[in-house]
């Protein structure tokens, strides 16, 4: 008999491409997923991956394989719900993805409540970008995703994941102290159009949106300084080397150096819970979006 745990395994590189992406969303190493996919090509007594130049490629046989996975996988959730819902207590193990900002601002909070509150429930969280989430919550590799969307990027809804809102996050322009616009009370993104600029990478959603709105402004952002993480854009700023829009959900508090000015109209970014529509009925799932509205509130989002 096949080993569920191997399958899922499987069906972890096949959604992410990769042996380290799949142990990401697990909560595992790359070496114990390694193990699990040598043993079950040991089990079905078939090659599985491929080394192809530095990363692996799945064989015809693992593709297929790893299909069966996903409705396996379907099937025990569906039999997981079912159990937790007669006992009408959180249990089991509830996976989290959520982009890197809500991860650090916002489930903390959560993740500390649930451990609390529903000890026989064993949750992990694993940061992903929100560009993946949604495809990451249909095929089953997460229970639940955190994810985001802009007024004009909206968050694809497949059919079969349903969503909640969390709520609205507010997002500021940041400009070195001693910035012509440093003393202002608000500015356009009209005004913004000879401004240096500091953001995400390109095919982040944040990154997107910035260049979106300020296009759509009437100008092409003059980009020279890239960085994933927050705390990276603002050491920029506090150098004088451009200005940025960051959003204020798990900014933390500004370095010396860094002014917040607002802007007109306020750009918002909207946070959603994400999970598939036959799991509704967990109980694990109603604990967690309720836990993420309630610390959305309480850290500031309207």
């Amino acid at each position: 008999m096949l080993d569920l745990a191997r399958l899922r395994a499987l069906h972890a590189v096949s959604v992410h491409g990769s042996v380290a992406g799949a142990a990401a969303a697990l909560g595992y190493t790359p070496s114990a997923v390694s193990q699990q996919i040598t043993k079950l090509e040991r089990e079905t007594r078939t090659t599985l991956l491929e080394r192809r130049g530095r990363g692996v490629a799945l064989t015809e046989e693992a593709l297929h394989l790893a299909a069966t996975a996903q409705q396996l996988l379907a099937i025990v959730e569906s039999a997981e719900t079912t159990l937790e819902e007669r006992r009408g207590l959180p249990t089991g193990r509830l996976s989290i993805g959520a982009f890197a900002s809500a991860a650090r601002g916002l489930l903390p909070g959560v993740l500390a409540e649930l451990d609390r509150e529903h000890p026989a429930l064993e949750v992990r969280m694993t940061e992903v970008d929100p560009h993946l989430s949604v495809d990451l919550v249909a095929k089953g590799v997460i229970d639940l995703a955190v994810a985001h969307d802009w007024d004009i990027a909206p968050l694809p809804a497949p059919e079969g994941v349903a969503q909640a809102v969390i709520g609205d996050d507010r997002c500021d322009l940041l400009v070195p102290e001693g910035h012509r616009l440093a003393g202002r009370d608000a500015v356009r993104r009209e005004e913004l159009a000879k401004e240096r600029w500091i953001c995400q990478p390109p095919g982040t959603v944040c990154h997107d949106w910035l260049v979106r709105t300020l296009r759509a402004a009437g100008y092409e952002p003059d980009i020279r300084h890239q960085a994933e993480e927050n705390h990276t854009q603002l050491a920029l700023l506090a150098a004088g080397l451009g200005v940025a829009m960051i959003p204020r959900l798990g900014r933390g508090t500004l370095p010396p150096g860094v002014v917040a000015v607002r802007l007109d109209p306020v750009p918002v970014r909207r946070l959603y819970a994400l999970w598939r529509t036959e799991a509704a009925r967990r109980p694990a799932i109603t604990a967690a979006v309720s836990a993420l509205r309630a610390h959305g509130a309480a850290v500031g989002l309207s």
